[in-house]
């Protein structure tokens, strides 16, 4: 057998070596790993909704009606009447003719882009996308074409160039995970329809956060419900629960069941998640306070760290990196800010480009003021201790 030993010290003399921490107890923002109870600054349950206590009433009903599996695919007996209900109110959420929903955000996007490029066709997509969309872009076959982040000129020569493709596919996360930035998109959509190409968006980040109504990127820019654009949204981020979907037209979802391999060949999600999700979509409607709750948090804390010297690249949501460049030395902090009681991640490559290892701090509708700061005196004494400030 392949000794794994030499690699595993390689791995761990570049500082990316990755553990897995187990969580003992959670009733975020506060965890309990190994016996301690810690401030979680690290988790995308943005609005708090993971322990809601009408998430867990629909769940628990769920439960007893329909047990504790689907059984099978949805194309051979999983499709409970559960799906087409929370499709509906997805599509209806997303302003869109219809939603199909899959069983993690990396496999709606890797099923869609495989599923639309072929041999004759090209995908643009953004330097700084998730990893789930580079793979899609690797399983599909066609040409990819890699513009430099939030370059529309750099894009525009792209599709300039590319008229001897069929279909041409421009594809972006709508906030940028490490990041926290925002992609231009109605640039992306005035390049889109001049050009006649496709554009997708992944609003992982952005679904029930950005907008009046949390509908995400789009509405953000008022643009919601007025182009043919195609969403990846999550379930398992600000709604608190599991599982992924994408919106867009019915005959876009009819193709995605025929042809989407990360949709016919797994089983369908548990109905407890789907009656989760049922129960999300109406907390964020009913319940705007919690958006704005994390937009008054998101904004006081990156305000602070950036007066204290940290560099948040042009986060403009909740998404909050501090900027370390080496991988080591972002491993380190992290590891006294856990020793402090402050549960952050160290983001190195292959997450994030070479030399730009970073913590990448996650802000909650849940933190109160008192948390806050308490997380922002620890790192303000970290980052002088390090000298990053």
């Amino acid at each position: 057998m392949y000794d794994f030993k030499k690699d595993l010290i390689q791995i761990k003399q570049a500082g990316l070596y990755r553990d897995l921490l187990t969580i003992h107890s959670q009733s975020a923002p506060k965890t309990v790993v190994d016996g301690r109870e810690m401030l979680m600054m690290a988790s995308n349950d943005y609005l708090g909704l993971c322990f809601h206590s009408r998430m867990k009433k629909m769940a628990q009903q769920a439960l007893k009606k329909w047990g504790t599996g689907a059984g099978s695919a949805r194309l051979i007996s999983g499709n409970m009447s559960l799906f087409s209900d929370l499709e509906k109110k997805l599509a209806s959420f997303k302003a869109t003719e219809d939603a199909l929903v899959y069983s993690t955000g990396y496999m709606a996007n890797a099923g869609i882009l495989s599923a639309l490029g072929g041999g004759e066709d090209v995908i643009y997509s953004d330097e700084l996308n998730h990893a789930s969309i580079i793979d899609g872009c690797r399983l599909s076959r066609a040409r990819v074409e890699i513009y430099r982040h939030r370059d529309m000129a750099a894009l525009e020569s792209l599709l300039k160039k590319g008229k001897k493709y069929g279909k041409r596919i421009i594809v972006t996360d709508g906030v940028f995970s490490m990041d926290g930035d925002i992609a231009p998109v109605p640039a992306l959509v005035d390049l889109t329809q001049r050009h006649e190409a496709i554009l997708i968006v992944d609003d992982a980040h952005a679904t029930g956060v950005l907008g009046e109504r949390g509908r995400g990127t789009l509405e953000h820019f008022h643009l919601c419900g007025t182009t043919d654009t195609v969403i990846m949204g999550t379930m398992g981020k600000a709604m608190g629960c599991f599982g992924a979907f994408i919106a867009g037209g019915r005959d876009l979802k009819k193709f995605l069941v025929n042809c989407s391999r990360s949709f016919i060949f797994t089983t369908a999600l548990p109905p407890s998640v789907l009656a989760s999700a049922l129960e999300a979509l109406q907390i964020i409607k009913k319940e705007p306070e919690r958006r704005q709750r994390l937009r008054d948090n998101y904004s006081f804390f990156r305000k602070a760290l950036n007066e204290l010297g940290f560099n948040t690249l042009e986060s403009e949501t909740q998404i909050i990196p501090i900027m370390m460049g080496s991988s080591v030395t972002a491993l380190d902090f992290a590891r006294h800010l856990f020793d402090k009681g402050l549960f952050i991640q160290a983001i190195r490559p292959p997450a994030v480009p070479e030399g730009s290892a970073r913590l990448r701090l996650t802000v909650m509708a849940t933190h109160t003021m008192e948390d806050i700061k308490q997380a922002l005196a620890i790192l303000e004494k970290a980052g002088k201790r390090f000298r990053i400030i």
